[in-house]
């Protein structure tokens, strides 16, 4: 299954897909110091290239992808972010809908904040996808039921040519974990920490986490904990000898990228992407969504043709 990833970053996605056996064939985006991470950790080729102007689908076609993966820029949508759906990121996902309508690959997958359920795009993309054909399954994921030690909801969006919408909804449900996966039960007690502070968007809300829950949304801002921190209610101690932020390659790790990833680049650079990329073990769910339904898909077909 030849899969491109558009809107790839330093490559969870790519990363994750792969890992369910997914073949991904080429990666595009347009922040060359993600491009750079990228081809340092993948073997297929990554194209820097914007997508917000008039696009050359022969591109994409190339490649004879069989699904076309992506998580279009999410800032326009995001709690963090402006929340301004008429921005310029916000019309990325319209052109990642008119690739999908026009490629018309026999998958794709889209990723995206939450939030995105709120907006306006998002119905115009699902009518463009309706149009092209595609029977549609829409989640929000928690990946901390999917694999990743960090509480992080984010909507995907998986599409079939010619199958009714929600096909894929009961192997989704069947897969999540019945309970969140903590920081300690995916990386025991490698951080030498049972405390650490994540700063918050505003002081209302507690900076200070166990490891014995998942981690809040990894974000693309990582600082020391202020000397005038006032702690929290929520705060999982207020001994602050307990307590220091992690590192860039601690977050790395909780975005559930392996050990010999490399990132390289500005300090400020690799935090955003980050921030920015999907956990590859949450990729690897989804991947591994859609294997488990080719394979039902191929098993029904042998029975068909036995009987």
């Amino acid at each position: 299954m030849r899969v491109i990833d558009l809107f790839a970053g330093c490559g969870g996605l790519s990363l994750g897909l792969q890992r369910a056996g997914l073949d991904v064939v080429a990666a595009f985006d347009n922040w060359t110091a993600a491009a750079n991470v990228y081809r340092e950790n993948f073997d297929h080729p990554m194209f820097e290239l914007d997508l917000s102007g008039e696009i050359d689908f022969e591109v994409f076609r190339q490649h004879r992808p069989d699904c076309i993966a992506g998580g279009p820029p999410c800032q326009d949508f995001s709690s963090a972010g402006q929340r301004n759906e008429n921005g310029g990121r916000a019309d990325l996902t319209l052109s990642y809908a008119e690739i999908i309508s026009e490629i018309r690959p026999e998958w794709f997958i889209m990723e995206n904040v939450e939030r995105i359920t709120k907006s306006g795009i998002l119905v115009q993309a699902l009518e463009i996808f309706r149009r092209a054909g595609y029977g549609l399954t829409a989640t929000v994921l928690d990946a901390s039921l999917c694999g990743v030690p960090q509480s992080r909801k984010r909507y995907i969006l998986i599409g079939r040519l010619g199958e009714p919408d929600d096909f894929l909804r009961d192997i989704i449900e069947e897969q999540q974990a019945d309970i969140p996966m903590t920081v300690r039960d995916y990386l025991g007690d490698q951080l030498g920490t049972d405390f650490y502070y994540r700063h918050p968007r505003s002081y209302a809300r507690r900076g200070i986490f166990s490891i014995d829950e998942p981690s809040p949304t990894i974000r693309g801002v990582n600082r020391p904990i202020p000397p005038n921190y006032q702690f929290h209610p929520g705060d999982e101690t207020h001994d602050r000898g307990l307590v220091r932020a992690l590192t860039t390659e601690e977050r790395a790790l909780i975005q559930t990228f392996p050990p010999d990833f490399v990132f390289n680049g500005t300090k400020s650079a690799v935090e955003q992407m980050l921030g920015n990329a999907v956990p590859v073990e949450l990729g690897h769910f989804v991947g591994n969504c859609i294997q488990l339904f080719r394979t039902r898909v191929l098993n029904q077909q042998v029975a068909e043709q036995e009987a």
